[in-house]
């Protein structure tokens, strides 16, 4: 199945991050907000829950190998890096604030990520690691001004539903400003995560350019 493959992909995916995590952080943050503290690549989900955002470097090696800061755009990182020796690059982001209910509900950090695959042409595939696992069989939400798209779930990750409206959404992302994410825990907790889209243009524009 598709998702299954998803599934593995995040293996190597999440293993590269781990190593881009001291120059994502390393990067300002807007309006004084703490600057990220992990991060999770490409569409597939992560192995478990747990592993977010404390996945151990040398483990990851196993996965990937390092990947290269792009630059930083506003509040996007953009990234590439070769797993295995497949080329990938990717954006990424955490969110510039994040709600629960109800209020107060531990979870771990939240990002989404845009990533693109020339070995198997790939491009601009959005993902979100929630921090949390969704609740089974439940779907998701991500709302870009007017538009909303409908994300199917699996564990801590979401895809878009529809592969077809995938273009639309990353058109919307481009020309918006906040993208507002929405899904259950598997434990009933509502969750509403708000990404900044400053710099995201900018920052698919120069992943674009080198995962032609």
């Amino acid at each position: 199945m598709l998702i299954d493959r998803r599934w593995r992909l995040v293996l190597s995916l999440l293993a590269v991050v781990s190593y881009a995590v001291p120059a994502f952080a390393q990067q300002p943050a807007p309006n004084g907000a703490a600057p990220a503290a992990g991060a999770a690549v490409k569409k597939p989900p992560k192995p478990a829950p747990a592993t977010t955002g404390t996945a151990d470097p040398v483990a990851a090696a196993a996965g990937g190998a390092k990947p290269t800061l792009l630059g930083q755009y506003g509040d996007w990182g953009a990234y590439t890096a070769s797993p295995g020796g497949k080329k990938i690059c990717f954006a990424i982001a955490k969110p510039a604030s994040s709600e629960t209910t109800p209020a107060g509900k531990t979870r771990n950090p939240s990002y989404m990520f845009i990533s693109s695959r020339p070995g198997e042409k790939v491009t601009d595939e959005v993902s979100i690691i929630i921090g949390y696992p969704f609740k089974p069989n439940s779907e998701a939400t991500v709302a870009v001004g007017t538009a909303s798209f409908a994300l199917y779930t699996q564990q801590d990750g979401a895809w878009i539903k529809n592969a077809a409206e995938e273009a639309h959404l990353i058109e919307a992302m481009r020309s918006g400003q906040n993208a507002v994410i929405k899904g259950m825990s598997a434990k009933g907790t509502h969750s509403t995560d708000v990404f900044s889209l400053k710099g995201l243009a900018q920052a698919l524009d120069r992943t674009d350019q080198d995962c032609k």
